[in-house]
């Protein structure tokens, strides 16, 4: 088992693109479903898998492009300690006070570290300045307990590890 790091910032109205952030259904719609229909199904379905907007189910990254993973870990801790700097760096432009204390930004590292343990994914996403979003991932992989079927978009194997 491994774990990769995802890091997205952008426009919230890009976002906000919920019908690229979801896979598209596994059947195209009928034939006689309008055209505007099966031709948004088509691009959805040829979008989805190399668009870099963050997934709405976290284990989809995997299906994205091998580029877009910003580091990899055997260890849960360096994953963890990544997902740290990473909203270190992003704090300042976090919107709310809430979201940039610094013993709530420790919990969500120790939360982290505990949860890739097990075997999960973490996710977490904060607005920054207006209007801006950063999303953030650490994927469990080699094999992802919610998506078992799901391969390695970096081509790691379990007898590399």
């Amino acid at each position: 088992m491994h774990h990769h790091g995802y890091l997205w910032t952008g426009p919230k109205q890009r976002f906000d693109v919920d019908a690229l952030r979801r896979p598209p259904p596994p059947h195209p719609p009928p034939d006689e479903s309008r055209p505007e229909l099966i031709q948004r199904h088509r691009e959805v379905q040829a979008e989805f898998p190399v668009v870099d907007l963050p997934p709405l189910e976290t284990a989809y990254w995997l299906i994205k492009p091998e580029k877009l993973i910003r580091g990899t870990w055997r260890e849960s801790k360096g994953a963890a300690d990544w997902l740290g700097a990473r909203l270190a760096e992003y704090a300042p432009r976090f919107t709310s006070r809430a979201a940039r204390d610094p013993t709530r930004l420790a919990d969500l590292v120790v939360s982290a570290d505990e949860r890739l343990g097990h075997g999960g994914d973490v996710s977490h996403g904060c607005y920054l300045e207006r209007p801006s979003f950063l999303s953030l991932a650490l994927v469990c992989c080699s094999p992802n307990r919610a998506m078992p079927q799901l391969r390695c978009p970096a081509g790691v194997t379990l007898h590399e590890e």
